[in-house]
């Protein structure tokens, strides 16, 4: 790792879900977030067996958005809002918990038959404090909404925020940049230096940033002001992201905010509860862990 480019090089640790594996880096010991971004899985890539397919059944957030982008494959969205859409690759999700959010993710049956594919990543933005108990919301912005910037081998989708010279339409919070960068085999990107703080992660392929070799699913913090040139040598898909600074937040499950009491008051909601139903897919829930896969490092 060249200390000249990188500040942080976060390993994934590795869940088997059964049929598919997920890799996460965020929030890591090391690093709990990356401008807005707290939280980083990669889904896959993967094909599950023929009728079978993911289930994700109900669950809640608070004062957090989710961010679900694919690279292959399908998944079903269903919210408490009464939202109901499906994302496809090059599309986006984007559901604001803010108070309080319930959703499930499921496989489309006509996706189930042959062994739907999976692959994308899925991620999380803590909101700023002021607006992290604003009313939920959800949002899809279609592929052909977002806009792609061309170039020597590469092409690139901005997801959020303002990269190349162009900007995404999908809501930010906080300054935020997300990018879906698809480099040819010989072809090369420049990665500014403009936002507080900025990663790199390589999904699939092989890329290195100014020479430096990136290892494949591995999340790199980037100095912050060091500007720096994105290649591959027989391609890559490798994303952007970060954003502003924030400030401190806990993580407990599926809950994070900037008070450890807020995450105790959900964690007693959705125990009794108190949260709202998700229209059409009510009868499941996932109910509060002990000791969950996601969790705060003080």
């Amino acid at each position: 790792m060249s200390d000249d480019l990188t500040i942080a090089a976060i390993s994934p640790v590795t869940h088997d879900l059964g049929g598919f594996k997920v890799h996460r880096t965020l929030p890591s010991r090391g690093r709990t977030m990356v401008g807005p971004f707290i939280f980083w899985d990669q889904m896959g890539p993967a094909r599950l067996e023929a009728g079978t397919g993911i289930d994700v059944r109900p669950h809640p957030h608070i004062n957090l958005s989710t961010v679900t982008y694919l690279f292959a494959g399908a998944i079903g969205h269903r919210d408490s809002l009464g939202s109901v859409a499906r994302i496809e690759p090059g599309a986006v999700n984007l559901m604001t918990a803010g108070k309080g959010i319930v959703h499930s993710e499921r496989s489309p049956e006509d996706e189930r038959a042959g062994g739907p594919e999976l692959s994308g990543i899925q991620t999380w933005l803590a909101l700023p404090e002021a607006v992290e108990e604003m009313d939920p919301a959800f949002e899809h912005v279609t592929a052909e909404a977002l806009p792609i910037v061309t170039g020597a081998g590469v092409s690139a989708r901005v997801i959020m925020g303002d990269l190349w010279g162009v900007r995404a339409p999908t809501t930010t919070y906080a300054e935020t940049i997300y990018a879906d960068i698809e480099l040819e085999a010989g072809g090369s990107v420049p990665i500014d230096a403009g936002a507080d703080e900025r990663a790199i992660y390589v999904a699939l392929g092989e890329a290195s940033l100014d020479g430096m070799m990136l290892e494949p699913m591995v999340l790199y913090v980037l100095r912050p002001g060091v500007a720096a040139t994105l290649r591959s040598a027989s391609g890559a898909r490798v994303m952007l992201c970060g954003g502003e600074t924030l400030g401190t937040r806990h993580v407990f499950w599926n809950f994070v905010s900037s008070r450890r009491e807020r995450i105790n008051e959900a964690k007693r909601a959705w125990k009794a509860g108190e949260f709202p139903l998700v229209p059409g897919d009510s009868e499941e829930f996932i109910s509060l862990p002990e000791v969950p896969l996601t969790v705060s490092y003080p």
